[in-house]
């Protein structure tokens, strides 16, 4: 007998922390979710924080007659207080906690919009640390990373949207098909262990100022990926170019979110870049494989001694095509691998050879994009971004070897760096 397809909305608005929103999206419609983005402006386009345009599929107002079986509300600020003031969204969400159906939310959407309306008394609820205090005056405030109580599944930020979204598919369809979706994710598997990013030939990555970063994106591109690499770039001042392949600058990605670029790519050729980095997804990793202009932009950086980098499909299917890892380790979404000329290394989450780096996969982006910040502004200022990501990091000394979660190890020269998401 099939199973009804489960219905979600995310509602989206201008300060939305973008991968709050993108992440569930991406991973409930992996679950083969009906997941309809909802605009709570007057028009579909949003601009999230760090400067991320997402376009919605629908207005707030074409929603209030479908029935949905779970809503989940993305954080951010000004994003969550301009969730809470929507009359429309409210009534929406109440009457889902009075049908008894799952609501959702996360950073500070927990304590702004959910608590503010009144639908968490009693249960017991998490959010961003600093909006603990006002959690607690609506809620029994838990220091979780996601935290289900009843009907109701909250989380803390944009370092926990990833577990935050698979706790909601098992909610919604289970705990199989949370096991079958997150696989292919590459998570980690337990937040209290470690993991290596292994770097080798270390070199000192420099630029002038802020780094000049760019980022294309093309229809198919993986949203997760091309959203928590911006969006940890930017944190990290980083000038970050978002640039379509396609002849528009809204490019529509794997699971069908619509993401707004910058510029296109041939305006974005115009000026060089200190990295030129790659998200995954088959079908934007096609898109770079077949752009030559994309192509001559990598080979020219490869020449010139200038960081690149690519995760998920693109190292084998883009990088290891057009002979860019040629005399490099490498690693690569986990079925693409045995692409790899050499996949000595390819087991590590993250790898840093040189002015190369490569990751594997949607589960692998947030270590991907900071060992990226680690390169270009030190440890120290990497670790203070981390703190705002999860507000649960912390550097560690050597005798605490097992409670660590990023750990930098330079083969040549021998240099270990210890950097800390430490989860409690």
């Amino acid at each position: 007998m099939a199973t009804a397809t489960k219905k979600v909305l995310v509602p989206i608005a201008n300060g939305t922390e973008p991968i709050e929103a993108i992440v569930p999206i991406d991973i409930l419609r992996r679950a083969g979710a009906e997941v309809t983005v909802a605009s709570i402006e007057k028009q579909l386009q949003i601009e999230g924080l760090h400067g991320i345009k997402i376009v919605a599929d629908a207005l707030i107002s074409d929603c209030t007659d479908t029935q949905f079986d779970l809503i989940s509300l993305p954080g951010g600020m000004p994003g969550a207080t301009n969730l809470r003031n929507c009359k429309i969204l409210e009534s929406i969400v109440k009457k889902q906690a009075e049908n008894g159906r799952f609501y959702a939310a996360i950073c500070a959407a927990p304590a702004v919009a959910l608590g503010s309306w009144g639908i968490l008394k009693g249960l017991k609820a998490t959010c961003y640390p600093s909006f603990m205090e006002e959690l607690s005056s609506y809620a029994i405030a838990v220091e979780s990373r996601v935290q289900k109580d009843g009907e109701v599944v909250t989380s803390r930020g944009p370092g926990t949207a990833i577990e935050y979204a698979v706790a909601l598919v098992e909610e919604l369809c289970g705990k199989e098909k949370a096991n079958e979706v997150s696989g292919p994710l590459v998570m980690r598997p337990n937040h209290s262990e470690e993991f290596a990013f292994a770097e080798l030939n270390s070199v000192n990555w420099t630029c002038t100022s802020k780094p000049q970063i760019l980022v294309p994106i093309a229809n198919g591109s993986e949203e997760m990926e091309a959203a928590i690499i911006i969006d940890v770039l930017r944190r990290a001042n980083a000038q970050v170019v978002v640039a379509s392949m396609e002849d528009t600058l809204e490019i529509v990605a794997s699971r069908k979110v619509k993401l707004v670029a910058d510029v296109l790519l041939d305006e974005a050729a115009k000026q060089s870049y200190d990295l030129i980095v790659l998200p995954g997804g088959l079908g934007g990793a096609e898109a770079f494989s077949n752009s030559n202009k994309l192509v001559d932009m990598l080979k020219m950086q490869r020449e010139s001694s200038k960081p690149y980098g690519a995760m998920c499909a693109s190292p084998a299917l883009v990088l290891e095509h057009h002979g860019l890892l040629k005399g490099k380790k490498a690693t690569a979404f986990p079925a693409l691998c045995n692409k790899l000329s050499d996949p000595s290394e390819a087991e590590n989450r993250v790898v840093v050879d040189g002015n190369l780096v490569t990751s594997r996969g949607p589960g692998t982006t947030m270590e991907f994009a900071l060992a990226i910040a680690d390169k270009f502004i030190g440890r120290q200022e990497t670790l203070e971004l981390a703190k705002k990501m999860s507000k649960s990091t912390k550097l560690l000394s050597p005798s605490q070897p097992k409670t660590f979660s990023l750990l930098f190890i330079t083969k040549s020269p021998h240099i270990i760096i210890q950097v800390s998401m430490q989860v409690h």
